[in-house]
């Protein structure tokens, strides 16, 4: 029921979750980047945490399937993200930090697509309404990366670990606040979990979404230490990060009426497009602040429409009991194996080829899938089931 919504406790934890990405994903490479670290080592080590996310989402969702305690997996892993994260303070070397990363993101990137499920639980039959919830990540986001620019600028990359942990720390403490949605909505006989993942558009949805990630790579590992060489300042870098989830969040607030007049296909396709553009645009303009402006407000649709028209197919095509594997799948070879080939072929290519080139990169694969989704990724009956 509407009234029984834990709207600000689930709105909470998206807020925290996506403050830590706030810090992590614009400024981590600066931690790095000051320990010595080369563009290869940088790209290696991002990669690890993308690369978790193949694994860790899926042994999670399996547990709290099977379980049906999806919360006390979201607490588990809250917990366990925040004491690894420690080993950051005893050792700064190569292998260190990789062992520190691959522990920590095991368990921070197993948490998300579990809250994903507990929120469309609650919501049941208001889907509609999911983004009006996400929205306060992409707030948490804004203030994490907006305001850690100027202090950056006074204090350095230094700070960066204690920032992080008090992150880590308000995920764990939002966990605990969210109540458990008990069995999900949707079809009580759901189909076994290989019949869904044999719908050709099924597999043509994942494969798009793993392509749309990797072609963020350089955005995602590279943008902040790309500009900071073009002669942007730290404030100016957080401000641009800062705009592009503002557009995001202004997409997600209109996100129900553009799904009541668009197909969620041709939402998809058209973010798809506008993701080919937007690195074409950052890799050939970026001494121009007025493009790099306009880059950053086309991340309205190359993360705010993607993401909740994406989501929202894995929430209809992963019914009922597989609500929980799903939305693993969903951030495992999306976020995931995506991620991870995005941060690997950037790290090759940044030094060797360098930044244009590894834009251009980026330009095709996000090209790439939008032949994929317009081939492949039939209309089927998604959008006729969306609530």
């Amino acid at each position: 029921m509407v009234a029984k919504l834990p709207y600000w406790r689930l709105s909470g934890f998206y807020f925290f979750y996506f403050a830590s990405l706030g810090v992590l994903v614009p400024y981590w490479a600066l931690y790095l980047k000051s320990l010595g670290f080369s563009a290869l080592q940088i790209g290696q080590l991002m990669a690890i945490v993308m690369a978790t996310k193949i694994v860790a989402p899926n042994i999670w969702g399996w547990i709290a399937d099977h379980s049906g305690r999806r919360m006390s997996v979201v607490r588990a892993g809250s917990l366990f993200a925040l004491v690894s994260f420690v080993g950051v303070y005893f050792g700064q070397g190569y292998w260190w930090l990789a062992t520190v990363m691959l522990l920590f993101s095991f368990f921070w990137n197993a948490v998300l697509p579990q809250f994903e499920a507990t929120t469309f639980s609650h919501l049941g039959q208001q889907a509609r309404r999911y983004s009006s919830i996400r929205l306060w990540g992409s707030v948490g986001f804004i203030l994490a990366v907006a305001g850690l620019g100027p202090v950056l600028e006074q204090t350095g990359p230094g700070i960066l670990p204690t920032v992080v942990l008090v992150s880590f720390a308000g995920i764990w403490f939002a966990s605990w606040l969210t109540p458990d949605a008990g069995k999900a909505h949707g079809q009580p006989y759901a189909p076994a979990l290989r019949q869904v993942l044999g719908q050709p558009a099924v597999l043509a949805l994942l494969a798009v979404c793993f392509l749309a990630q990797a072609s963020h790579g350089p955005y995602y590992t590279f943008y902040t230490i790309y500009m900071e060489q073009h002669g942007y300042s730290r404030s100016v870098i957080g401000q641009l990060w800062a705009l592009g989830v503002i557009a995001e969040v202004v997409v997600f607030l209109f996100m129900h009426r553009l799904l009541g007049g668009t197909g969620l296909r041709a939402l998809l396709i058209l973010s798809l497009m506008l993701s080919a553009v937007r690195w074409l645009v950052i890799g050939t303009l970026v001494e121009s602040l007025t493009a790099m402006v306009l880059a950053q407000l086309l991340h309205a649709a190359t993360f705010g429409i993607y993401h909740a028209t994406a989501i929202q197919m894995i929430h209809i095509y992963f019914a009922g009991r597989h609500q929980g594997k799903g939305q693993a799948l969903y951030s495992s070879l999306s976020f995931g194996a995506g991620g991870a080939v995005g941060s690997l072929y950037s790290g090759m290519s940044w030094d060797t080829l360098g930044p244009q080139a590894t834009y251009l990169i980026a330009m095709g694969i996000s090209a790439l899938s939008v032949l994929v989704a317009w081939r492949y990724l039939k209309v089927a009956d998604e959008e006729r089931s969306l609530p």
